[in-house]
């Protein structure tokens, strides 16, 4: 039997989790995996519950947002599989992975575009016959580079868009257009070493631990709602080289794992804050 999903986000209130409970035993649908939580201080009430049996979708999502709070957010079985475009530049260890896990089908979402504003991961993005588009940004205004990105991602009907080293900043515009849509994944433990040359940096601050972000982008660069964060020891005896070689292996497996997260649909964004179901 196929499994079922719901996703609530709403103002919190007493009997929530009995009200949803008591609606679904009612369809004969039984719960196999729920997780809530409660922002107290913003006075939000989250929830994603699997569940199994047959399913009336109108008819459930009628009964739960009659006796959730007004303007409760309801999804019932959200798109299985996410539609993504990756944007990149000249780095190919993000993108090199999520090729390979869309190939394998282990992506939980499909690749409809690669975009690059250099042409250098264009051959490797052939290979997996993914549709590479060439957007340069050499000699133009943002705006007008940004107008032709955009038109090249038009008519894939995209969930997200995976910012898999792309070394561009986005304009408000751009970022407003796909609004928490676009992920990033930053070559720091945020908000150490923003800018240019970062594991440079990290050398010569002598530092005992190299870290990576995957963040929803917002218009404030790198201090967009974070998804996922992790760190690895390193010590006197990295070069620059060494934790070049060491961030990019960190890079990636965050960036990963925050499009599983993302992709089955266990983020929730409040403000400039996820509420993450694991």
């Amino acid at each position: 039997m196929n499994v079922s999903l719901i996703l609530i986000q709403c103002k919190d209130n007493v009997g929530l989790v009995a009200l949803i409970t008591r609606v679904l035993a009612n369809h004969k649908l039984n719960i196999i995996a729920m997780r809530e939580f409660v922002d107290e201080a913003a006075n939000r009430f989250f929830a994603r519950i699997e569940f199994v049996g047959d399913l009336n979708e109108a008819k459930l999502e009628k009964e739960l947002l009659d006796g959730l709070p007004a303007q409760a957010e309801l999804i019932i079985n959200p798109k299985a599989k996410k539609r993504i475009a990756i944007l990149v530049t000249k780095e190919y260890h993000c993108l090199g992975d999520a090729l390979v896990r869309h190939y394998f089908s282990t992506l939980d979402a499909q690749i409809c575009c690669v975009a690059g504003n250099y042409e250098i991961l264009k051959p490797f993005t052939d290979k997996f016959d993914i549709p590479f588009h060439y957007v340069s940004h050499e000699n133009k205004t943002k705006d007008l580079f940004e107008k032709e990105l955009i038109e090249a991602l038009e008519g894939y009907e995209l969930d997200y868009i995976i910012l898999a080293k792309f070394m561009r900043i986005l304009s408000p515009v751009f970022v407003k257009r796909f609004a928490n849509k676009i992920i990033n994944i930053h070559h720091s433990f945020l908000p150490a070493f923003i800018g240019a040359s970062p594991y440079r940096q990290a050398f010569e601050r002598g530092v005992k631990l190299l870290g990576a972000t995957a963040h929803f982008v917002t218009n404030e660069l790198d201090e967009g709602p974070i998804i996922v964060q992790q760190t690895i020891p390193v010590n006197h005896t990295f070069g620059t080289a060494q934790m070049v070689v060491a961030g990019k292996e960190i890079e990636t497996s965050v960036l990963s794992k925050a499009m599983r997260l993302v992709f089955q649909d266990r983020v929730f964004l409040t403000g400039n804050r996820t509420i993450i179901f694991e």
